[in-house]
């Protein structure tokens, strides 16, 4: 009788409200693979001489009102306009100012990376993201890891070392540029700011999924407290820093664009993970995000790889699957 009333439980419904759902999240998880890996490509083509024209402050800018004002849409639409009327209580916005202030440094790095390495250098490493933000699951939220998990963490500090170690250039990447052609590349100052960006992205990451996840508000409320912050600091940062002689919007072309239309996307795409999902996910998106910059920079930078690139990639893909097995 109990194994008749099981089998009953997996009525057709359920079975195919299960794979819609699975169906939808393989959908989100393909977008937010596809906008992450072409994030260090398209902002390789927008450079003149070597240089990012655009001011890196106001793009930030843009992509984080770009959320604010879909979040806002996506609110009235869903909730009506009765819940932006009453001012929220103060103790309930002020945690959204922490991840704010540090995806808005988090932002901001990865422009700046790109004047330091190529394309493909930035997406191997910053994968040891991996580790700092399951370093972070484990000691802030309690996540216990198994010890294949580990080896899996150990695996990526290890293939970020060797990739590092095969592609350092101390001297002038623009002079090497000019006598081989495109190559990989990284400096030492670039390698610094990998390693500040994971510790930063990790920390940001944890904290906004206990923000998301500890209150029961709906996610388009959540997202606009967050991205107000947003706003106010990356605002503050571009105009400060923005000179007479340099309009907000110079040196924006078709690419920028598209670049700020993703970022956006791809940031509201995350909220919907760490609020319904698991950090985890995001992890796993940073891993295949790796192929598709590849096969982007390939075909639009016709960058060369060596074969010592496959090692850590390789070292990668190994330490994914023991990970997330």
């Amino acid at each position: 009788m109990i194994a008749v009333q099981n089998i009953g439980t997996r009525s057709p419904a359920r079975i195919r409200r299960q794979w819609v759902k699975r169906v939808l999240w393989g959908v989100l998880f393909g977008l937010m693979v596809l906008i992450y890996g072409s994030h260090a490509p398209l902002i390789t083509l927008t450079k003149v001489d070597g240089q990012v024209p655009f001011n890196p402050s106001s793009c930030v800018f843009m992509i984080e009102l770009s959320k604010l004002l879909v979040s806002l849409a996506s609110l009235v639409l869903t909730e009506g306009t009765s819940a932006l009327q009453a001012p929220p209580p103060l103790l309930r916005v002020a945690p959204y100012a922490v991840p704010a202030l540090l995806y808005a440094l988090n932002n901001n790095l990865v422009v700046l990376m790109q004047a330091y390495m190529d394309p493909s250098s930035y997406q191997v490493l910053s994968n040891l993201k991996i580790a700092s933000t399951a370093l972070l699951y484990s000691f802030c939220l309690g996540k216990r890891l198994r010890p294949s998990q580990w080896l899996a963490l150990g695996l990526l500090m290890c293939a970020g070392a060797c990739h590092s170690y095969s592609s350092l250039d101390l001297g002038d990447p623009g002079r090497v540029e000019a006598e081989e052609g495109p190559r990989i590349h990284i400096t030492a100052w670039g390698l610094f700011l990998v390693l500040v960006y994971c510790c930063v992205s990790g920390l940001a990451a944890v904290y906004t999924e206990r923000v998301l996840k500890s209150q029961k508000l709906p996610l388009s409320l959540q997202n606009i407290y967050l991205y107000v912050f947003g706003v106010a600091i990356n605002g503050l940062s571009s105009f400060s820093f923005m000179t007479g002689e340099k309009s907000f919007l110079e040196g924006y072309s078709g690419v920028v664009w598209v670049i700020i239309v993703g970022q956006a996307a791809n940031g509201l795409l995350m909220s919907v993970v760490l609020k319904h999902g698991s950090g985890i996910t995001r992890l796993f998106v940073i891993s295949c995000s790796m192929l598709v910059n590849a096969l982007l920079s390939w075909a639009m930078l016709g960058l060369q790889l060596t074969p010592f690139f496959l090692l850590p990639v390789s070292m990668i893909g190994l330490a994914a699957y023991l990970y997330y097995r």
